[in-house]
């Protein structure tokens, strides 16, 4: 369990980000065609997974228009941005925010990933999301990075997320 804050405030993850020099766990999650996709679906690629509450709070949809920026242009790199929203949803902001470099990716039909990762909030207001966090991945899912964003109104460390690739 870890100790983050809302405005803060002490709120709770169910656990640990995954030990850098590890493996990544899987997951299942949802794209926006409603497909159920795993981890390997990215295999062969550097991986930037951008862990955010919801892409509804003004935070996350910078972190997004960040990470769209620095992955352009990058064939060796996918960005996935995780969260809680649904797939219509974010498919709504990446239209409106003209965000086409990043993979929006849906916990709607499971709350696994955020337990896998540790990130699942267990108490406040926010108790069933995830916590804001990055975890790098290498090309063969080999833990880079990882940052657990201290408090969550904060936006998480872009230079450092970078530099791990």
């Amino acid at each position: 369990m870890a100790t983050i804050t809302l405005k803060n405030n002490p709120i709770h993850t169910n656990g640990e980000l995954p030990a850098v020099g590890g493996a990544a766990p899987d997951f299942h999650l949802v794209d926006k065609d409603l497909n159920d996709v795993r981890l390997a679906d990215y295999q062969g690629k550097k991986k930037i997974i951008n862990i955010v509450p919801s892409l509804d709070t003004s935070v996350c949809a910078t972190s997004a228009r960040k990470f769209n920026e620095y992955v352009k242009g990058r064939s060796d790199l996918v960005v996935l941005t995780v969260s809680a929203d649904l797939p219509f949803a974010q498919g709504r902001f990446c239209q409106s925010e003209s965000i086409n470099n990043v993979i929006t990716l849906s916990m709607m039909r499971s709350r696994n990933f955020a337990k896998d990762y540790g990130v699942l909030i267990q108490d406040g207001p926010l108790a069933g999301i995830t916590a804001r966090a990055i975890v790098v991945l290498d090309e063969n899912d080999k833990v880079l990075y990882t940052e657990l964003v201290p408090e969550i109104a904060q936006e998480p460390n872009y230079e450092k997320a970078l530099a791990a690739l």
